[in-house]
């Protein structure tokens, strides 16, 4: 018994936030998708991914994403991310069959500043006004704990 207690103790993940939005079949260039956060403790780490989920209709092997962060105090902070999705030969690097997920870090170590409420937002960057093959767009924050 006190292995299985154990055993499920180390398994735990220290998962803060993890939200999942729907991306418009057609993704075009001036639609964000916004993650509203509150933070009640800025004394610990934390790590950031955005999550992307694309299908066989994507027709890139990158997609770039334009990345705001609306803080509780001070300005705006922006960041442009390059998310690989595809190897040199077309191979998706996410995992599944259909839909492929794939998770790019965006920070590490991140130490908030102030406590209150956090608003983290994408768009794409393409040179395409719309794109297609985008599924969902997510964000996901954990603890960092080591």
């Amino acid at each position: 018994m006190a292995f299985l207690m154990a055993f499920c103790l180390s398994c735990r993940e220290d998962v803060f936030y993890r939200q999942y939005q729907l991306v418009d079949l057609e993704w075009s260039k001036g639609k964000e998708y916004y993650f509203t956060y509150e933070i009640t403790d800025n004394s610990v780490p934390y790590r950031f991914s955005v999550e992307i989920r694309n299908n066989n209709l994507y027709p890139y092997q990158n997609l770039w994403l334009f990345c705001s962060e609306e803080l509780p105090v001070g300005p705006v902070r922006r960041d442009t991310v390059e998310c690989l999705l595809a190897d040199d030969y077309g191979k998706w690097l996410g995992r599944g069959f259909s839909i492929y997920h794939l998770s790019i870090p965006v920070r590490t170590h991140h130490r908030f500043l102030h406590k209150g409420q956090y608003t983290f937002s994408i768009r794409h960057g393409m040179r395409d006004s719309v794109i297609r093959g985008i599924e969902e767009i997510g964000l996901y924050i954990e603890m960092e704990t080591d």
